[in-house]
């Protein structure tokens, strides 16, 4: 079973839909010791960090996370869950998890064409093979809704990289932690595809 941990920060709805049409048993919970002992994490969100990091905090989700990923447990983050599984998010200077070193960064494209936040399909470039991204090919695109984007301090945390404006990191992970910038539960089948590979990931990489 999945755990798809509920911090108050959206989006577990569609989260839980793209489960069911790929099969996927899962269950949305804010349980604190249901997401440490669960067998798989799916970590998604939308918002403002601040107030994501105070939400878990204030559930102790903060700390069954970290303790999921010390034991090796297979998580995936999405969009505001990729954000703040690094150290530290530019959104309000607040602390995050740090289960990756790094920090969250604000869209500054510098073209006054590319609006931010950066909303709508968009190539995801396999810069690092990487489990749940296998069969990604040159030109497939997923959908994103952001601000922010996730900057690691190792490259080796990277896995694909998008243009909009500059190159960022759209995919990233370290040992049992994936995290993806877009949204695999609007991506269609591209999408579920990620999601049915995460599901019989053992979290190797």
């Amino acid at each position: 079973m999945i755990a798809i941990v509920d911090y108050n920060a959206g989006n577990l709805r569609s989260v839980k839909r793209a489960c069911d049409a790929a099969g996927i048993a899962s269950v949305i919970t804010r349980d604190a010791a249901e997401v440490a002992q669960a067998e798989r994490i799916i970590f998604p969100g939308v918002g403002a960090a601040p107030s994501a990091m105070e939400s878990l905090k204030g559930a102790g989700l903060d700390a069954a996370l970290r303790s999921a990923f010390a034991a090796g447990t297979p998580i995936l983050g999405i969009c505001l869950g990729c954000q703040i599984i690094l150290e530290r998010s530019e959104e309000g200077g607040v602390e995050t998890l740090g289960l990756i070193p790094g920090t969250t960064m604000l869209f500054r494209p510098g073209d006054p064409a590319l609006k931010v936040p950066h909303i709508g399909w968009n190539e995801v470039r396999v810069v690092r093979p990487h489990p749940l991204l296998e069969g990604v090919e040159e030109g497939d695109a997923f959908y994103f809704v952001h601000s922010y984007y996730p900057q690691p301090l190792s490259e080796a945390d990277v896995f694909a990289q998008t243009d909009y404006g500059i190159s960022f990191p759209s995919a990233v992970g370290r040992r049992n932690l994936f995290a993806a910038q877009f949204h695999p539960e609007k991506s269609g089948r591209l999408g579920l595809r990620v999601l049915e590979r995460f599901a019989q990931w053992n979290g190797v990489v």
